[in-house]
């Protein structure tokens, strides 16, 4: 495709011509508006002209003197100035001197200076006409952009009023007018804050003090209407100093913010009705509460809480005389606690109603104020997920219950075997002491060899028994500092013949002066002889390699380390696909398993705030370990005050 030719370049003669036209068209304007200058001033001062010749005439043929004349043409002068510039003001003083040299110097009709005296008055009279001329000129632009102003002024929607120092109202714009539906000629002079009947935020002394120091003041007033309405008004006042630094005048501009206002209400009163409702339905209230007056602000749902009436005045003695006996002084330790300083409360604690019943409450506060030590908070009645609580828990210990009488019958063979050897020794002893007593003479102190056997296989028979009857009983958690090794001891004890029967060697490793833990026994010794037990299942029919048990108690060197119970085994291990579900309800591998034990086990635990994990170990077999937190004073004051609703 060919190439389109390059347009030829213009020559220098067209481009002269084009600037030519350029610059003839583009001065037209500025010609057009110098020749419609000179059209003004030529009819101007044409009609000044026109203007001086008609007085000089009528002074002339008045026979009005040289002294009236000047006052005449002085007059002419001002009010010629206010009809154009102040060139055209030069231009008819220099006429009217003209004139009066002209028409009323003697000898008349010439331009002759008559005395050495006169010229300084003709340029008197000029020079004081330009004066006057140019004040007059300054005072009428001065009025007309006050004039400009007002106009303005009236065109905004907010009102704007000007008072003296007496307080009388010097200015009056239309928004002013539209609001408050006085006239400017009705109100002009009146007081103004007597004419509105304000209502003032603070003292009215005060409002002028601040106006005073710092030259303006903002604030919302309540103003009355011509007919009578009251409106809210944002105000904003400005204070006016003279030349001297007096006060002289203050501006106060003001928006109608009443509808504003009403919605603002509307929307609180409404909030406030969504708020009290859910609060209601979510059965938790609101306080406040100031340190240093000691006074207590309650929601409508915190006297539902409390069981007062709404049209008392809320106290902490009030608060005190509904707290549970047992929480005294734990809620009063925190009381003080929050007094002594900023802080954030976090806690629960019970109430004692008046009918006997039992409250539970959960408080949360957090200081709000820098200044001034103020706390505010929410109080939360949990009474109805406690009681849920509860009642799940002893389903709970329920279930732990059954798993253990279901584990005391797959022990019944290794629980009779343990019972009858102590039984089948006492009456071993017995045959035997009697007889050492038929003996001629009676062995009597083989006799009271066999007597003390027969006592110590007695009270053996006796714990062993104990111990079935306790796992048995549906007894309520009972808690307390306790030895996990006397834990060990204690269920190693009750499945002694199991260990035998599958032929697995226990080994246990167990850890001096270990802390205690906080824990109900019976609900520990569910948690080892379930794990021993399944250890021991683990290891049945292994022949491979020789079977391995052991159970291990240790803790380690810091404060807050926990109590470890670890039983391990060198059994299979678990399966990966098995592992995560381990511990869950009825799960299990077992074919005549429930699926119950471990989830017991866990349950236990951390009802104990305690952590149980299973993890394979490094060659065969696997570990569950269970870790339960050292005994300490809180812990115990936790479950006093957690105990079961009165």
């Amino acid at each position: 495709m060919a190439s389109p030719s390059p347009s030829p370049s213009p020559s220098p003669d067209s481009r002269r011509r084009k600037d030519a036209q350029s610059a003839a068209f583009g001065a037209l304007p500025e010609e057009a508006n110098h020749y419609a200058q000179l059209r003004h001033f030529g009819f101007v001062w044409s009609a000044g002209i026109v203007a001086f010749a008609l007085i000089t005439w009528a002074c002339i043929a008045l026979g009005i003197d040289e002294s009236a004349a000047k006052c005449i043409y002085l007059t002419a002068i001002v009010f010629l100035s206010l009809i154009d510039s102040f060139v055209s003001s030069v231009v008819f003083c220099v006429i009217a001197v003209f004139c009066l040299d002209y028409f009323f110097g003697q000898p008349p009709f010439t331009l002759r200076v008559p005395s050495a005296g006169h010229l300084p008055d003709l340029l008197t009279f000029l020079a004081a006409s330009l004066v006057i001329t140019a004040l007059v000129r300054h005072t009428h632009k001065l009025g007309r952009a006050q004039r400009e102003q007002a106009s303005l002024l009236d065109l905004t929607h907010d009102t704007i009023v000007v008072r003296d120092t007496g307080g009388a109202i010097t200015y009056w714009n239309r928004g002013a007018q539209r609001l408050y539906g006085w006239e400017k000629d009705e109100v002009l002079g009146k007081p103004l804050h007597e004419l509105l009947k304000t209502h003032f935020p603070v003292q009215l002394q005060q409002i002028v003090d601040t106006l005073g120091a710092t030259g303006h003041w903002e604030g919302e007033l309540v103003c009355t209407t011509r007919d009578g309405a009251e409106r809210v008004i944002a105000s904003r006042w400005s204070l006016q100093r003279g030349a001297d630094g007096e006060p002289v005048a203050t501006l106060e501009s003001g928006t109608d913010i009443t509808d504003r206002k009403r919605a603002e209400d509307a929307l609180r009163r409404s909030e406030a009705t969504y708020l009290a409702e859910a609060q209601k339905l979510s059965a938790t209230g609101s306080f406040g509460w100031d340190i240093e007056s000691g006074r207590v602000f309650w929601s409508e749902q915190s006297f539902r809480i409390f069981g007062y009436e709404t049209d008392i005045e809320p106290t902490l003695d009030r608060v005190i005389q509904r707290i549970h006996p047992d929480d005294i002084n734990f809620v009063h330790d925190l009381v003080e606690h929050a007094s002594s300083g900023r802080h954030s409360l976090d806690f629960e604690h019970r109430l004692l109603m008046p009918d006997g019943t039992t409250k539970y409450l959960h408080v949360v506060a957090h200081a709000i104020e820098a200044d001034r030590l103020r706390y505010a908070g929410a109080i939360m009645d949990i009474t109805a997920a406690r009681q849920t609580e509860l009642r799940l828990q002893d389903a709970q210990a329920e279930l732990a219950r059954i798993t253990r009488l279901t584990m005391l019958g797959e022990l019944s063979a290794s629980i009779a075997h343990e019972v009858g050897q102590p039984l089948s020794a006492t009456v071993t002893s017995a045959e035997a002491s009697l007889r050492w007593l038929d003996r001629d003479p009676p062995r009597l102190d083989e006799v009271k060899s066999g007597l003390t056997r027969i006592i110590s296989e007695a009270q053996r028979s006796f714990q062993i028994v104990r111990r079935v009857r306790t796992l048995a009983q549906k007894n309520p958690v009972q808690k307390a500092a306790i030895d996990v090794n006397e834990i060990v001891n204690e269920s190693v004890a009750l499945i002694q013949r199991e260990i035998f029967r599958h032929r697995v060697p226990l080994q246990l490793k167990l850890a001096h002066d270990l802390p205690l833990v906080f824990a109900d026994r019976i609900q520990l010794q569910q948690v080892v002889i379930n794990l021993a037990m399944n250890g021991i299942q683990a290891l049945d029919g292994m022949i491979d390699r020789p079977r391995e048990l052991s159970i291990e108690t240790r803790t380690g060197p810091a404060r807050d380390d926990p109590v470890v119970i670890a039983v391990k085994d060198n059994g299979a291990g678990i399966s990966r696909e098995n592992e995560a579900r381990l511990f869950e309800a009825f799960f299990t591998t077992k074919p005549q398993g429930t699926g119950i034990g471990l989830s017991i086990c866990r349950s236990i635990i951390e009802a104990h705030h305690g952590t149980i994990r299973a993890s394979n170990n490094d060659g065969y077999g696997a570990t569950f370990e269970c870790a339960l937190p050292r005994a300490s004073a809180d812990s115990v004051d936790e479950f006093s005050r957690a105990g079961s609703p009165a």
